[in-house]
Protein backbone atom coordinates (compact mmCIF):
# COMPACT_ATOMS: atom_id res chain seq x y z
CA UNK A 1 0.00 0.00 0.00
CA UNK A 2 1.77 3.25 -1.12
CA UNK A 3 2.16 5.99 1.72
CA UNK A 4 0.08 8.66 1.87
CA UNK A 5 1.93 11.98 2.34
CA UNK A 6 0.33 15.65 3.15
CA UNK A 7 1.61 18.80 1.62
CA UNK A 8 4.15 19.60 4.61
CA UNK A 9 5.54 16.52 4.10
CA UNK A 10 9.37 17.07 3.91
CA UNK A 11 9.90 13.99 1.20
CA UNK A 12 8.56 16.44 -0.87
CA UNK A 13 11.30 19.09 -0.63
CA UNK A 14 13.85 16.47 -1.51
CA UNK A 15 14.24 16.82 -5.03
CA UNK A 16 14.77 13.10 -6.46
CA UNK A 17 12.92 9.97 -7.04
CA UNK A 18 10.92 8.24 -4.47
CA UNK A 19 9.70 5.32 -6.02
CA UNK A 20 7.50 4.20 -2.80
CA UNK A 21 5.42 7.15 -2.68
CA UNK A 22 5.25 6.69 -7.18
CA UNK A 23 2.38 5.33 -8.91
CA UNK A 24 4.84 3.97 -11.23
CA UNK A 25 4.50 6.72 -13.17
CA UNK A 26 7.62 6.91 -15.84
CA UNK A 27 7.10 3.33 -16.28
CA UNK A 28 3.70 4.41 -18.04
CA UNK A 29 3.86 8.31 -19.07
CA UNK A 30 7.03 7.99 -21.15
CA UNK A 31 7.28 6.54 -24.53
CA UNK A 32 10.30 4.71 -25.86
CA UNK A 33 11.96 2.97 -28.80
CA UNK A 34 13.68 -0.54 -29.33
CA UNK A 35 17.42 1.10 -29.15
CA UNK A 36 20.44 0.47 -27.22
CA UNK A 37 18.47 1.80 -24.12
CA UNK A 38 15.37 -0.23 -24.83
CA UNK A 39 14.79 -4.04 -25.87
CA UNK A 40 11.31 -2.56 -27.47
CA UNK A 41 8.92 0.09 -28.52
CA UNK A 42 6.28 1.49 -26.19
CA UNK A 43 3.65 4.17 -26.33
CA UNK A 44 2.57 6.65 -24.30
CA UNK A 45 0.16 6.02 -21.96
CA UNK A 46 1.04 2.21 -21.58
CA UNK A 47 2.66 0.56 -19.13
CA UNK A 48 6.10 -0.93 -19.00
CA UNK A 49 6.10 -4.81 -19.14
CA UNK A 50 7.97 -5.10 -16.22
CA UNK A 51 5.82 -2.80 -13.96
CA UNK A 52 4.22 -4.84 -11.24
CA UNK A 53 0.42 -4.42 -9.62
CA UNK A 54 2.60 -2.69 -6.73
CA UNK A 55 4.18 -0.16 -8.93
CA UNK A 56 7.69 -1.75 -8.64
CA UNK A 57 9.84 -2.37 -11.40
CA UNK A 58 10.46 -6.60 -11.47
CA UNK A 59 13.54 -6.45 -13.05
CA UNK A 60 14.85 -3.36 -11.49
CA UNK A 61 18.38 -4.82 -10.17
CA UNK A 62 18.69 -6.18 -13.61
CA UNK A 63 17.49 -3.30 -15.63
CA UNK A 64 21.08 -3.20 -18.09
CA UNK A 65 21.45 -7.17 -17.89
CA UNK A 66 17.34 -6.74 -19.73
CA UNK A 67 18.60 -4.33 -22.03
CA UNK A 68 16.37 -1.35 -20.36
CA UNK A 69 19.66 0.51 -19.36
CA UNK A 70 17.64 3.80 -20.57
CA UNK A 71 15.48 3.71 -17.37
CA UNK A 72 18.89 3.67 -15.10
CA UNK A 73 19.43 7.15 -16.38
CA UNK A 74 16.11 8.53 -15.89
CA UNK A 75 15.56 11.04 -13.55
CA UNK A 76 12.37 12.30 -12.23
CA UNK A 77 13.65 15.14 -9.95
CA UNK A 78 10.75 13.95 -7.38
CA UNK A 79 8.33 14.53 -9.89
CA UNK A 80 6.48 11.48 -9.33
CA UNK A 81 5.71 11.66 -5.51
CA UNK A 82 4.37 15.17 -6.18
CA UNK A 83 2.19 14.34 -9.16
CA UNK A 84 1.04 10.98 -7.54
CA UNK A 85 0.57 12.22 -3.63
CA UNK A 86 -0.10 15.93 -3.69
CA UNK A 87 -1.23 16.76 -7.52
CA UNK A 88 -3.79 13.40 -6.83
CA UNK A 89 -4.03 12.95 -3.62
CA UNK A 90 -3.26 9.54 -3.55
CA UNK A 91 -5.49 8.13 -6.35
CA UNK A 92 -3.79 5.78 -8.38
CA UNK A 93 -5.17 5.85 -11.90
CA UNK A 94 -5.50 1.97 -11.73
CA UNK A 95 -8.54 2.86 -9.49
CA UNK A 96 -9.18 6.20 -11.05
CA UNK A 97 -9.18 5.87 -14.44
CA UNK A 98 -11.18 8.86 -15.73
CA UNK A 99 -7.76 10.75 -14.23
CA UNK A 100 -4.97 8.05 -16.01
CA UNK A 101 -4.37 10.26 -19.21
CA UNK A 102 -4.39 13.94 -17.31
CA UNK A 103 -1.92 12.04 -15.08
CA UNK A 104 0.37 11.07 -17.74
CA UNK A 105 0.05 13.97 -19.46
CA UNK A 106 0.90 16.35 -16.72
CA UNK A 107 3.86 14.20 -15.18
CA UNK A 108 6.20 15.23 -18.08
CA UNK A 109 5.02 19.28 -17.02
CA UNK A 110 5.77 18.29 -13.31
CA UNK A 111 9.38 16.79 -14.31
CA UNK A 112 10.64 19.67 -15.97
CA UNK A 113 9.10 22.05 -12.81
CA UNK A 114 11.30 19.83 -10.83
CA UNK A 115 14.50 19.80 -12.40
CA UNK A 116 14.12 23.27 -12.00
CA UNK A 117 13.87 23.10 -8.60
CA UNK A 118 16.84 20.89 -8.22
CA UNK A 119 18.93 23.17 -10.21
CA UNK A 120 17.62 26.64 -8.16
CA UNK A 121 18.31 24.62 -4.93
CA UNK A 122 22.08 23.90 -5.80
CA UNK A 123 22.39 27.18 -7.06
CA UNK A 124 21.23 28.58 -3.65
CA UNK A 125 23.47 26.31 -1.39
CA UNK A 126 26.93 27.87 -3.71
CA UNK A 127 28.61 30.83 -1.78
CA UNK A 128 29.50 32.18 -4.92
CA UNK A 129 25.59 33.39 -5.59
CA UNK A 130 25.71 35.14 -2.64
CA UNK A 131 24.58 38.53 -5.25
CA UNK A 132 21.75 36.77 -6.70
CA UNK A 133 20.52 35.12 -3.43
CA UNK A 134 17.34 37.00 -3.15
CA UNK A 135 16.00 36.54 -6.70
CA UNK A 136 17.44 32.66 -6.99
CA UNK A 137 14.68 32.42 -3.96
CA UNK A 138 11.72 34.11 -5.51
CA UNK A 139 12.50 31.73 -8.65
CA UNK A 140 12.72 28.57 -6.82
CA UNK A 141 9.67 29.73 -4.44
CA UNK A 142 7.65 31.25 -7.49
CA UNK A 143 8.89 27.17 -9.26
CA UNK A 144 7.52 25.42 -6.25
CA UNK A 145 3.97 27.24 -5.77
CA UNK A 146 3.56 25.87 -9.71
CA UNK A 147 4.01 22.43 -8.56
CA UNK A 148 1.44 22.82 -6.25
CA UNK A 149 -1.23 23.93 -8.90
CA UNK A 150 -4.42 22.11 -10.33
CA UNK A 151 -3.98 19.96 -12.85
CA UNK A 152 -6.09 21.80 -15.15
CA UNK A 153 -3.74 24.86 -14.29
CA UNK A 154 -0.57 23.13 -14.42
CA UNK A 155 -1.60 22.00 -17.74
CA UNK A 156 -1.84 25.32 -18.88
CA UNK A 157 1.23 26.43 -17.92
CA UNK A 158 3.93 28.23 -20.16
CA UNK A 159 6.79 26.29 -19.28
CA UNK A 160 9.23 27.35 -22.23
CA UNK A 161 9.14 31.28 -20.77
CA UNK A 162 9.60 29.69 -17.08
CA UNK A 163 12.50 27.87 -18.20
CA UNK A 164 14.15 30.91 -19.93
CA UNK A 165 13.75 32.59 -16.48
CA UNK A 166 15.33 30.32 -14.63
CA UNK A 167 17.86 29.79 -16.89
CA UNK A 168 19.06 33.31 -16.89
CA UNK A 169 19.56 32.34 -13.35
CA UNK A 170 21.42 29.56 -13.65
CA UNK A 171 23.90 31.18 -16.24
CA UNK A 172 24.36 34.00 -14.15
CA UNK A 173 25.17 31.36 -11.30
CA UNK A 174 27.62 29.55 -13.83
CA UNK A 175 29.49 32.87 -14.45
CA UNK A 176 29.81 33.63 -10.78
CA UNK A 177 31.12 30.43 -9.94
CA UNK A 178 33.51 29.76 -13.06
CA UNK A 179 34.74 33.34 -12.17
CA UNK A 180 37.05 31.77 -9.54
CA UNK A 181 39.18 29.73 -12.42
CA UNK A 182 40.83 32.52 -14.18
CA UNK A 183 43.02 30.72 -16.83
CA UNK A 184 39.98 27.79 -17.57
CA UNK A 185 40.37 26.09 -20.57
CA UNK A 186 37.77 27.55 -23.06
CA UNK A 187 35.26 25.41 -24.91
CA UNK A 188 32.05 26.50 -26.66
CA UNK A 189 29.73 24.73 -25.27
CA UNK A 190 27.93 24.03 -28.59
CA UNK A 191 31.10 22.14 -29.83
CA UNK A 192 30.49 18.43 -30.78
CA UNK A 193 32.72 16.56 -28.08
CA UNK A 194 31.27 13.13 -29.48
CA UNK A 195 34.15 10.31 -29.42
CA UNK A 196 36.55 13.30 -27.97
CA UNK A 197 39.84 12.24 -26.50
CA UNK A 198 40.00 14.04 -23.70
CA UNK A 199 42.57 11.77 -21.30
CA UNK A 200 43.98 13.72 -18.91
CA UNK A 201 42.64 17.34 -19.96
CA UNK A 202 42.28 20.32 -17.78
CA UNK A 203 38.93 21.26 -18.25
CA UNK A 204 38.48 23.11 -14.79
CA UNK A 205 36.37 26.08 -15.01
CA UNK A 206 35.09 25.54 -18.52
CA UNK A 207 31.51 25.94 -19.46
CA UNK A 208 30.16 22.16 -20.82
CA UNK A 209 26.66 23.26 -20.48
CA UNK A 210 24.42 20.35 -23.21
CA UNK A 211 28.23 19.53 -24.84
CA UNK A 212 27.71 16.76 -26.52
CA UNK A 213 30.26 13.81 -24.71
CA UNK A 214 28.92 10.74 -25.80
CA UNK A 215 32.20 8.22 -25.90
CA UNK A 216 33.91 10.54 -25.18
CA UNK A 217 37.73 9.59 -23.39
CA UNK A 218 37.64 12.13 -20.16
CA UNK A 219 39.59 9.41 -17.99
CA UNK A 220 42.03 11.15 -15.40
CA UNK A 221 40.27 14.85 -16.70
CA UNK A 222 40.40 17.73 -14.44
CA UNK A 223 36.61 19.05 -14.45
CA UNK A 224 36.46 21.02 -11.13
CA UNK A 225 34.19 24.14 -10.67
CA UNK A 226 33.07 22.56 -14.53
CA UNK A 227 29.44 23.70 -15.86
CA UNK A 228 27.98 20.49 -16.95
CA UNK A 229 24.18 21.32 -17.02
CA UNK A 230 22.49 19.05 -19.59
CA UNK A 231 25.62 17.25 -20.68
CA UNK A 232 25.66 14.27 -22.23
CA UNK A 233 27.52 11.59 -20.86
CA UNK A 234 26.43 8.44 -22.41
CA UNK A 235 29.63 6.03 -22.20
CA UNK A 236 31.99 8.84 -21.56
CA UNK A 237 35.00 7.38 -19.54
CA UNK A 238 35.42 9.16 -16.31
CA UNK A 239 37.42 6.60 -14.37
CA UNK A 240 39.92 8.63 -12.03
CA UNK A 241 38.14 12.08 -13.49
CA UNK A 242 37.93 14.46 -11.00
CA UNK A 243 34.61 16.51 -10.74
CA UNK A 244 34.32 18.01 -7.32
CA UNK A 245 32.99 21.38 -7.02
CA UNK A 246 31.15 21.39 -10.14
CA UNK A 247 28.04 22.34 -10.91
CA UNK A 248 25.05 20.92 -12.00
CA UNK A 249 25.80 17.28 -12.44
CA UNK A 250 22.82 14.98 -11.80
CA UNK A 251 22.86 11.40 -11.04
CA UNK A 252 20.68 10.43 -13.67
CA UNK A 253 24.26 11.60 -15.56
CA UNK A 254 26.79 10.04 -14.24
CA UNK A 255 24.62 6.92 -14.10
CA UNK A 256 24.78 6.97 -17.74
CA UNK A 257 28.86 7.42 -18.12
CA UNK A 258 31.63 5.09 -17.53
CA UNK A 259 33.74 5.49 -14.49
CA UNK A 260 35.79 3.57 -11.48
CA UNK A 261 36.18 3.66 -8.20
CA UNK A 262 39.32 6.63 -8.36
CA UNK A 263 36.07 8.99 -9.78
CA UNK A 264 35.58 11.88 -7.45
CA UNK A 265 32.32 12.68 -7.69
CA UNK A 266 30.24 16.16 -5.87
CA UNK A 267 29.75 14.91 -2.45
CA UNK A 268 25.46 14.70 -3.45
CA UNK A 269 26.51 11.82 -5.95
CA UNK A 270 27.17 8.67 -5.39
CA UNK A 271 29.16 5.92 -7.46
CA UNK A 272 27.22 4.03 -9.51
CA UNK A 273 26.28 0.11 -8.56
CA UNK A 274 27.19 -1.16 -12.56
CA UNK A 275 30.42 0.71 -12.56
CA UNK A 276 33.60 -1.49 -12.09
CA UNK A 277 35.04 -2.02 -9.04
Amino acid sequence: MTKHLTRNDKNIHRYSANCEDCFGLCCVALPYAKSADFPVDKDSGTPCSNLQADYRCGIHSHLRNKGFRGCTVYECFGAGQKVSQITYDGNDWRDHPESAKEMFDLFPIMQQLHEMLYYLNEALSLQETQPITQVLQEALEKTEKLTYLSPKLIMELNIPDHRAMVNELLLQTSELVRAQVPSSKKIKRSMDLLGAKLKGANLRGANLRGALLIAADLRGADMRVTDLIGADFRDADISGANLTGSIFLTQAQINSAKGDRSTKLPASLRIPDHWRK
